[in-house]
């Protein structure tokens, strides 16, 4: 009894062995597939690029404060209004400036008015000069009538003496006329200065009187504005900040290590978010000298002129916004797969690889940028491996291509 049990447990063994190799024998045969792409990959070149980010910022910035002290009376514009050139902001008192101004005004008046008594008194002394240099000249010619007829014995030497007397009188009215006249003259001279000085008086006074108006230097818009009515506005106290909003440009920190390529002129592909989607070609127009020893980099600025958003209606950019530049800095050669031909499941990325014996085989990769279509594969696969590039979706591992 006990050997036909072990004959039995044999047996049954047996059958079950030879049922398991049948059944793996028909697991192991592969499937075959028909119509799936397969493409051989190799290093090609592809532009290398440098990108940095940073900020779009108006090439134009006034930042507006009052120069007088004075309390506000009134704000025109709020923050998001476009203004022009001269166009008027805030209002301060101005009161002190205006009295100092008519003060100027007056003083301006009384000086003119001496100068229209100094000119009469220039056209009298002028007359008065005129009368005793003929007084003069007359009395020189008696004089010298009664000195000839002196030397002649036709006069006497008191006759002649009178002459002589009324000569040098005539002589000291002519010099006392040219004194006093030249005396008017230096004073109308003083005052023209004082009237010099008087309109100087009244420039400044207009100037201070026009700190009380405080206008746009450019056509922009208000992004900032710390003033409202009531508030004391003093020198260097910020009260708006208007910017030139139809010229902006980007500005975008670069490594120092990267500025041996990156000089004035070189191209870049500047993208904005809040623009959209769109790429546009621009040149560096401008490297800030100094660097950031703290992050060891430098600015690059780069212009924004035309650039709008993706339907060219309206320009959307203002100051703060987020924005990438990408500079080309040469060539290198990579290896890339179609988009297509990735299989992607939670963060494992593969690719079915066909062996000599056109068998597939399912393959982990590591991918980098993207080129257009093209997928950069860091590691995984090797120049000349061949990859299925259409039908991912009907082949599996094992299976086999014809």
């Amino acid at each position: 009894m006990r050997r036909e049990w072990i004959i039995i447990i044999i047996l049954l063994i047996f059958f079950v062995t030879g049922c398991g190799k049948r059944e793996q024998g028909v697991a192991e045969k592969p499937a075959t597939i028909h119509g799936a792409r397969i493409e051989t990959i190799k290093l090609s070149p592809v532009e290398e690029g440098y990108e940095a980010v940073g900020t779009v910022r108006s090439k134009t910035t006034s930042n507006l404060s009052s120069k007088m002290v004075g309390n506000i009376l009134a704000v025109h514009v709020r923050e998001g209004d476009r203004v022009q050139t001269g166009q008027l902001l805030i209002e301060i008192d101005d009161r002190d400036s205006r009295s100092q101004l008519q003060k100027a005004e007056a003083g301006l008046h009384e000086v003119q008015e001496g100068l229209e008594e100094i000119e009469q008194n220039i056209h009298a002394g002028e007359a008065a000069r005129e009368a005793a240099e003929a007084g003069r000249s007359l009395a020189l010619a008696t004089f010298n009538r009664y000195k000839a007829l002196l030397e002649q014995k036709s006069a006497s030497q008191q006759e002649f003496d009178e002459v002589q007397a009324k000569m040098k009188i005539a002589e000291a009215e002519a010099d006392r006329a040219r004194r006093m006249l030249q005396a008017v003259i230096a004073r109308k001279s003083q005052v023209l200065a004082k009237m010099e000085q008087a309109k100087a008086d009244i420039t400044r006074a207009q100037i201070y009187v026009g700190y009380g108006r405080i206008t746009s230097p450019m056509n922009g818009v208000v992004v900032s504005k710390q003033a409202d009515i009531g508030l004391l506005a003093a020198p260097g106290v910020p009260l708006l900040t208007v910017e030139d909003n139809s010229r902006y440009r980007l500005e975008v920190s670069v490594e120092d290590s990267m500025l041996g390529r990156i000089r004035l002129g070189s191209p870049s592909q500047i993208s904005i978010d809040a623009v959209g989607p769109r790429e546009f070609s621009r040149r560096v127009t401008e490297i800030v000298p100094a660097s950031d020893p703290g992050s060891r980099s430098s600015t690059v600025k780069i212009d924004l002129l035309d650039v709008k958003e993706t339907s060219g209606s309206q320009a959307v950019l203002r100051s703060g916004l987020y924005g990438r530049a990408r500079f080309p800095i040469g060539e290198k050669q990579i290896l890339a797969v179609p988009l297509k031909a990735i299989l992607q499941r939670g963060q494992l990325v593969s690719v079915f690889v066909v062996d000599s014996s056109q068998i597939l085989h399912l393959r982990l990769i590591k991918t980098g940028k993207q080129y257009g279509d093209q997928l950069e594969v860091l590691s995984g696969l090797n120049d000349g491996d061949r990859i299925v590039v259409e039908g991912i979706e009907r082949v599996k591992e094992g299976d086999r291509i014809e």
